[in-house]
């Protein structure tokens, strides 16, 4: 495990322009950067997806190439736990390095053959993977005491990352074609219906071959699992049918909403629409824009709930300390206490940066503040190595030291949709993900017309 450092401000004066520090490439890694001062928008969002990428890239496992749950040892998870649903996350990331050059093409490919090589290899429940797998041996490495088998909403973001990569990876040269194949093959592989738990009408997040339905937890919506819902519809081997859709995800108490929070309608949800991470896990590679069906339209959806998560912190009924226009952002994530998953409704005074960074497509102006002051005012406590740590609370006085998988990848993923549309265009381009949303009931631009 690598050990941890906050930079303190510094300038790399031998190097005679940022442009020329951008485009420095390493085969060991990328080299980390301190804060710089006077950048433009763009310069910063260069420089924030670029040492984020560095938390998968030079923080990525050794032998799996898959990204550690997080930097540090707490919680007892030790030195060789990789994350599947974070090393989703990681692949998008690794895409985004390629396409603005950080890394080879070359170098991105090699990582890409190991990770698709080493997940073939893995731990799987009827195809799909667990929370957790040991980076160097590919066992499965137990989330809780029930929790030891499939997890397939964390399968849902590690397929909604390889299946970019399929679309990314397409030379017709062996180790692109081998990419291609083996994501094919565990994406076939994958037995969505199983997991309704013998023909019932929602998924089951967990099954365990030492446990078996034990955990009992039908999904049902609105929250960060709709990717789980639109991929079990899109499989062709293993399909789920459209009614698990309508009678599971869409039939909980908590699934619509209509009611207006700050003035912003909010379609589904929880009132105030909850943790960020709902409108942001599953649009990494989902494009919300035009995405509607019977019950919401997802860019109304995503962007009024950041909206509400904003005019709370403004608002700040509680009065936290350091709360304001340009410091917002309500997410899960470590805190002072250990972890939680803060919101409007569920507010300990604890700031995390990924929250507002990985809602720059929803507001891009909100966001670029909140950047510049996560950077310029607060960079001698929160920028790293890995770009921001986790999470902050200006209240207790508390910034974390910590980075988490799940954390990072959407910042480099959600400025880059931001910026290009990248993630978003190779993720609806397949044809599978296109058959699903028809099949659900979805309309999108991106859907083909045939």
């Amino acid at each position: 495990m690598k050990k941890l450092f906050i930079t303190p401000v510094f300038i790399l004066a031998a190097v005679c322009s940022f442009a020329q520090k951008a485009s420095k490439k390493s085969e060991d890694g990328i080299k980390p950067v301190g804060i710089i001062k006077n950048l433009t928008d763009s310069a910063l969002l260069d420089v924030v997806q670029r040492q984020t990428f560095r938390y998968f890239w030079d923080f990525g496992h050794p032998v799996s190439g898959l990204a550690r749950e997080r930097s540090n040892t707490s919680f007892d998870y030790g030195n060789e736990v990789v994350t599947t649903g974070g090393s989703g996350f990681g692949i998008m990331s690794l895409i985004v390095a390629d396409s603005r050059k950080w890394i080879t093409h070359e170098q991105a490919v090699d990582r890409m053959v190991k990770i698709v090589n080493f997940l073939y290899k893995a731990d799987a429940f009827h195809g799909a993977f667990p929370h957790w797998l040991n980076g160097e041996t590919g066992k499965v490495i137990r989330f809780g005491r029930k929790d030891d088998g499939g997890d397939i909403v964390e399968s849902a973001y590690l397929f909604q990352g390889l299946l970019c990569a399929r679309q990314y990876f397409n030379a017709d040269d062996p180790k692109e074609r081998r990419i291609r194949d083996v994501i094919s093959w565990m994406w076939g592989e994958m037995e969505w219906s199983w997991y309704t738990r013998d023909g019932r009408d929602a998924l089951y997040w967990h099954w365990s071959p030492n446990n078996g339905w034990a955990m009992n937890f039908p999904i049902h919506g609105f929250n960060e699992c709709l990717i789980t819902y639109v991929l079990a519809a899109s499989a062709e081997r293993y399909p789920v049918s459209a009614d698990v859709y309508h009678r599971g995800w869409a039939q909980s108490d908590f699934f619509k909403n209509g009611r207006t929070f700050y003035g912003f309608k909010l379609p589904l949800g929880f009132d105030y629409g909850g943790p960020l991470f709902f409108s942001q896990y599953s649009f990494l590679g989902l494009n919300p824009k035009g995405l509607k069906d019977e019950y919401a339209d997802y860019w109304e959806q995503n962007k009024n709930h950041t909206l509400i998560n904003h005019a709370y912190c403004v608002d700040n009924p509680k009065k936290f300390k350091g709360y304001g226009e340009n410091c917002w952002g309500l997410t899960a994530s470590d805190n002072f206490e250990g972890y939680n998953a803060h919101s409007p409704t569920n507010d300990l005074g604890v700031i995390t940066p990924t929250a507002a960074l990985s809602a720059f497509p929803y507001t891009p102006e909100y966001s670029m503040k909140a950047l510049r002051h996560f950077y310029y005012d607060l960079g001698d406590k929160i920028w790293g190595e890995y770009g921001f740590t986790d999470a902050f609370s200006e209240s207790h006085n508390w910034y974390a030291n910590s980075y988490l998988a799940i954390d990072q990848g959407p910042i480099i993923v959600m400025i880059e949709n931001y910026r290009t549309g990248l993630l978003w265009k190779l993720f609806m381009s397949c044809p599978e993900v296109q058959g699903g949303l028809k099949k659900l009931g979805f309309e999108s631009p991106a859907i083909a017309k045939n």
